[in-house]
C-alpha cells in the first residue's frame, strides 16, 4: 500500500530500498523557505541496523504489513531465542540482533506475537504491558508520596527500571515494555 511521507508513523513498517524498515521515530521538519521533509529514524528489521533517512513530503513509500503468529517463548541457548507456534507447534528461533531490546523482556510461557516477512521470522510485537514483579528495589523512605523521585528496581525478567518510592519488593506492578515505563501496581 503506498503512502505519503507525510503519513509516516512511529511503528510503522515501510519498503525502504527493498528491505523492511520499521520507523521508530520522525519528525516532520520545514526550514524556511525550502520544501517540507519528514527525518526518520528507521530500523532495518532484516540486519537491525538503526539509520536516519530524510524523505521529501510528497516522496511516496510502501507500507508494508508484517504477518503475526502467537507464539510461546520457550527457551534460549545462549544464541537463540527459541518460539513455539501456538496452533502448528511448529518452532522457529530468533538471535538477539533480531529481537533488538524486546529480547530482555522474553520469560518462559511468555505467549507474544512473532513478526514475519516473506515467510521469515524478523522480530517480535512486544504486548502493551506485562505484569511483573519486583524482586529488588530501595526500602519505602517514610513520607514517600508519587510526587517524590523515582528509584530503580529490579523486576523478576532481570530489566531495571523507574519506579515510584512507594514500590515495595515483592508487589506486582504492571509495565509497558516498549517504553521501558512503570504503568501501575496490580490490585
Amino acid at each position: 500500500m503506498a503512502i505519503s511521507a507525510n503519513d509516516i508513523r512511529k511503528g510503522m513498517v515501510l519498503l525502504h530500498e527493498g528491505a523492511p524498515v520499521k520507523v521508530m521515530d520522525f519528525h516532520h521538519h520545514t526550514p524556511g523557505n525550502l520544501r517540507a521533509m519528514v527525518q526518520a529514524r528507521l530500523r532495518n528489521l532484516l540486519t537491525g541496523n538503526s539509520f536516519e533517512y530524510r524523505f521529501r513530503s510528497n516522496d511516496t513509500i510502501e507500507k508494508i504489513t508484517l504477518e503475526q503468529h502467537k507464539m510461546d517463548y520457550l527457551y534460549s541457548d545462549g544464541s537463540h531465542h527459541h518460539f513455539m507456534n501456538n496452533e502448528s507447534f511448529e518452532q522457529v528461533a530468533l538471535t538477539d540482533d533480531e529481537l533488538g531490546d524486546a529480547a530482555k523482556w522474553l520469560m518462559p510461557n511468555l505467549t507474544i506475537e512473532v513478526e514475519f516477512y516473506n515467510g521469515s521470522p524478523i522480530g517480535v510485537a512486544l504486548p502493551a504491558s506485562m505484569e511483573l514483579t519486583v524482586v529488588e528495589t530501595e526500602p519505602v523512605m517514610k513520607g514517600a508520596t508519587a510526587s517524590n523521585s523515582n528509584k530503580p528496581a529490579k523486576l523478576e525478567n532481570g530489566v531495571t527500571l523507574q519506579v515510584p518510592p512507594f514500590i515495595v519488593e515483592g508487589e506486582r506492578i504492571r509495565v509497558n515494555p516498549s517504553e521501558e515505563r512503570y504503568m501501575e501496581r496490580v490490585k
